[in-house]
């Protein structure tokens, strides 16, 4: 017998939780991470000035802590990241599957973010962190061709990455459907649609509603714009140009808040 869609990917999140880590930089990621019960730490690095601001979170999560140098870092990471004196290694975070989120309960009708092969981790890091702010219930991309969790990723997320679900799945398309089949209303963002989101959601502020966002540059592939129930677009005032894909999602976001 084939196993339900949520079963698979309940799996997967618990075997790619078990088999990888991610390396956190920067004092409020680490701070976050140190303080999510839900967080397994491998490893904490920091020099002695990060570790003196971190104290409080380090003492409640019971690390132990390498002290580091601050002129030769001790921690595997990029020579680029900013990351204040503070890093750890961690396990993944296991969100579930896309009923866990999709379904869970809360305060009035539920909102998501699903992202068509948006690959910058900064402008995932953004949308988390907009997700966080305007209460959405999770934001979702796909397996292949999406930004991973990632210590940039994080940093941009700003604390949100801890508290705000990310799920990758395998098929975004047939995401699409299973949420239509839950009763979303699932709309796609594209600047040449006719619809506006303002007006669609002011007439569905009741309903659950879905926002599907591309990449920048390409925008929504075509088999997402064929699925998802609607095309809208943020009206403008001028005829500038577009926004960038986290902003676009912030301002749609609050433009389906329900409360």
């Amino acid at each position: 017998m084939k196993k339900p869609t949520w079963v698979i990917e309940k799996e997967q999140a618990k075997k790619a939780a078990k088999s990888e880590t991610v390396w956190l930089f920067g004092l409020h990621a680490v701070r976050d991470a140190l303080l999510n019960p839900n967080r397994q730490i491998e490893r904490l690095v920091v020099t002695k000035n990060a570790a003196d601001k971190l104290a409080d979170a380090i003492a409640q999560s019971g690390i132990t802590p390498e002290l580091s140098d601050p002129r030769k870092f001790a921690a595997p990471l990029d020579s680029g990241s900013v990351h204040q004196g503070a890093a750890l290694e961690a396990k993944p975070l296991a969100w579930g599957s896309l009923e866990d989120v999709a379904l869970a309960p809360g305060q009035g009708a539920p909102r998501l973010v699903l992202l068509d092969q948006v690959t910058d981790p900064h402008n995932v890091g953004a949308i988390l962190r907009s997700a966080e702010v305007f209460g959405a219930n999770a934001v979702i991309g796909t397996l292949r061709h999406s930004a991973p969790e990632t210590g940039a990723l994080a940093k941009t997320a700003s604390g949100a990455l801890e508290r705000q679900p990310y799920l990758r799945l395998r098929n975004l398309a047939d995401t699409i459907i299973q949420l239509q089949d839950m009763g979303y209303l699932v709309l796609g963002l594209d600047g040449e649609a006719d619809q506006s989101l303002n007006t669609v959601a002011a007439d569905n502020r009741d309903r659950a509603i879905a926002l599907v966002l591309g990449a920048e540059g390409p925008g929504l592939r075509q088999r997402t714009k064929e699925t998802v129930d609607m095309l809208v677009k943020v009206p403008f005032s001028r005829d500038f140009g577009s926004l960038n894909v986290s902003n676009a999602a912030a301002v749609a976001l609050y433009a389906v808040q329900n409360t």
